[in-house]
Formats: C-alpha cells, structure tokens, sequence
C-alpha cells in the first residue's frame, strides 16, 4: 500500500514530509514500511527518551487502558496522585504543585495565565531565537518571525531581548512585567545552552523587581541535559516550569509545576478535559521508574560529554561550532544543513533534525550507547568531510 500517496491526498499540508514511512520502532532504531532499518537521533523531537516502544512504558499503557483510560480532575484519581507524588520526590522543596495538560505549548499558554493572574500584570519578556509553541500566547513568546507573521496580531505586551544578555533583559523590565520566559537550551534557536552565569543572573533579577521566572523545559526536562531538569544544571529554581515531550514516553502529556509564590489559583479559571487522564500518568510514571532504574539522566550526562568531544574533534572546513548539553547536541555548520541530514538519512540511515538552517540536531535516546555515540559522530564526519575532486 502507498502510504505517502495516501497521506499527500488527505494531509493538511502543513508539514515538509520526509520521503519515509516510519511503522515500527525499538531503542534507537525505527523501520520504514519496506522494512529497511533506521537510527533514531531526533527520538520524535526528544519525546522517546526511554526509546521506541519502550516495554515496561507499553506494558503500563496496555494495563491502564484495560482499567481506566479517562478521569477528569473533578474526580481524584490513583495514577494521578501518584504521579504528583512521584514529580515532587525529584523536584527541589516548594515545587510541588502540578497542572497536568497534553503538550508542552498548553503548558506556556497556562503559564502565561497563571502568571498574569498571580501577578496582576500583563507584560513577558522572553527571548531572540527563544521557541514555546504554535498557539497563540505560546507563539507571542516565540521570536521567529515566519511562525508569527501569518498570524498577527498576536497576544500583546512580549518583548524579545538577545538570549545570555543580562543587561538586556535587566533594560526591558517594566511595571508591567509579569515575568521572563527562558528555555536552559534553546532548541529550534540553534541548540544554545545558557551560560553559567545567566540563569542564576535572571533568577536574582526576578527576585530584585517582583516578577516570575518561568522556565520553558519542555526539551530539555527528563534528563535530556544530564540532570532531571535542565535548571539543576544552573543550580537555580523556577517560580513556574512548562514540561512535556519525554514526560510520558511517548504518550502526549505536559504539565505546568509551580510554587508558594502562586497563591491567586481561582478555581474554574483553567482546564484540560484529557489533562492528567490515568493513560498518560501510568505511562508516566512507567517513563520515570525506567528513568530511574537504568540512571538515564547520568547516561545522558556521560554520553553527551563524549558525543560533544568526538563532534568537536572532527576536522570539517563546514563546521563553524559544535555546542549542547547532555543529550542535546548541534552542529553549526557554515552553509545550509538540510542536504547534510539527507546525506546522513541515505547514506549511513541516520535521522536527525534541523535547528533553523545551518543547524544539525541531535536528541537521541538517553539509552544511547558509546557504539551509538560513535556511529553517529563517524556517519557525521564522512558527509562533513569533503570529497576529491
């Protein structure tokens, strides 16, 4: 059967399609439909960090669906609970509140409420090149004009600064400023981790003017940069932190966690219907017991300072800088990339994805091997590598 030919007829169009059909994954490897075997190295946009069809993840779901797929929040629920429980045993002491929904851009729209309703004020600052989603408050706090431009207006009082620019964000502070939006990493940005010195920056900036300091860890959560979440990395903690993609192995699910300086939470003024179902707490939960058990955020930590060493080692007149933390790795290149990430996925069966145009991404598993590491950084160097005339 012609899959694509099925897909190009009735697809919104919204999406530039790969010419492969993907129906199967295990680990890092996912098989198209002519059973020709690929190596995963985007794991979905860093969603299967636990892998492909995770069995102890699959096994959670096919139980859970077999008792009880949905429960709103009107009504208490097991999976629910011991989720909140399990998210507030890895999070530092006062982050203990959770609003589950299903995707990291829900997470900011409800973020961009929550603060507004706390703080009674209206303004965000948030970042150049920063990316929080598609929907409409969520794409007001991202910067790239191609994704705004077709739909503005869009949701008044964000101002964009230059990211690990203290001194810029310091300028743009107003007595309407809610807030500052931040990601630790920036990921559609060019894969840019923040200096040592930002973050603990913007949080004593927050505490100095009154306003919140929320962290958009949508990416970079659940190991993905070496800690469980990308601000123990800066030794600081958020007022508000947007989560989702690898939360629930796959699953979709995010979740909005905040603190005591959250006080103004009137009932009835959000909510999710799918928000915190038992299906995408039991995968999470599943997710984070396998997390735990095999110490993936510590593999992500250990394999990403090798996968970083080896990239930067490669003698490429292409290559401009090679920059990530833990398992979220960029190659900046001095031309466009696309033709280098098709040179991988038909060359060497390599996936990978783009950080705007001259970027290489690579989020794969956190399971990920030193012989995984080395594949990829060798597939690398030969579609890097010039060839003779």
């Amino acid at each position: 059967m012609d899959y694509q030919a099925i897909e190009n007829q009735y697809t919104s169009g919204l999406f530039a399609k790969r010419a492969l059909t993907l129906v199967r994954g295990e680990g890092l490897r996912v098989w198209d439909d002519k059973g020709v075997e690929y190596f995963d190295y985007s794991a979905a946009y860093a969603v299967a960090s636990v892998g492909h069809a995770n069995p102890a993840v699959a096994e959670a779901i096919a139980e859970q669906a077999r008792t009880l797929v949905s429960c709103t929040e009107i009504f208490y629920n097991d999976k629910r609970a011991l989720l909140q429980q399990k998210l507030a045993s890895l999070l530092p002491e006062g982050l203990n509140r959770f609003f589950f929904c299903n995707s990291g851009t829900e997470a900011i729209e409800g973020a961009i409420k929550f603060a507004r309703m706390n703080t009674r004020k209206t303004d965000f600052i948030a970042m150049y090149h920063g990316f929080h989603g598609r929907t409409l408050g969520a794409l007001s706090a991202t910067h790239k004009k191609d994704y705004r431009e077709p739909f503005e207006p869009l949701v008044p009082g964000f101002v964009h600064v230059p990211y690990n620019d203290i001194e810029a964000a310091t300028a743009a502070v107003t007595d309407k400023t809610a807030a500052i939006l931040v990601e630790p990493v920036q990921g559609e940005g060019g894969v840019k981790p923040a200096s040592p010195e930002y973050l603990p920056a913007l949080r004593k900036l927050c505490d100095e003017r009154g306003l919140l300091l929320i962290l958009d860890e949508v990416q970079t959560g659940f190991g993905r940069t070496g800690a469980w979440f990308g601000f123990q990395r800066y030794d600081i903690v958020p007022d508000i932190l947007c989560l989702g993609k690898a939360i629930a192995g796959g699953v979709p699910m995010g979740a909005i966690v905040f603190g005591p300086k959250l006080q103004t939470m009137t009932k009835g003024s959000h909510g999710s219907t799918f928000g915190g179902n038992p299906l995408a707490c039991a995968a999470a939960l599943a997710t984070i017991a396998f997390m735990e058990s095999h110490n993936l955020p510590e593999n992500a930590r250990m394999r990403g300072e090798e996968f970083l060493a080896k990239l930067r080692a490669i003698q490429s007149p292409l290559i401009r800088e090679v920059r990530g933390l833990g398992l979220m790795l960029g190659i900046e290149l001095k031309e466009k990339a696309q033709k280098y990430l098709q040179a991988l996925q038909d060359e060497h069966r390599i996936l990978g994805l783009l950080a705007g145009p001259t970027v290489m991404r690579f989020l794969p598993p956190l399971t990920i091997t030193r012989e995984d590491v080395d594949r990829c950084v060798e597939a690398v160097r030969a579609v890097l590598t010039p060839k003779p005339a």
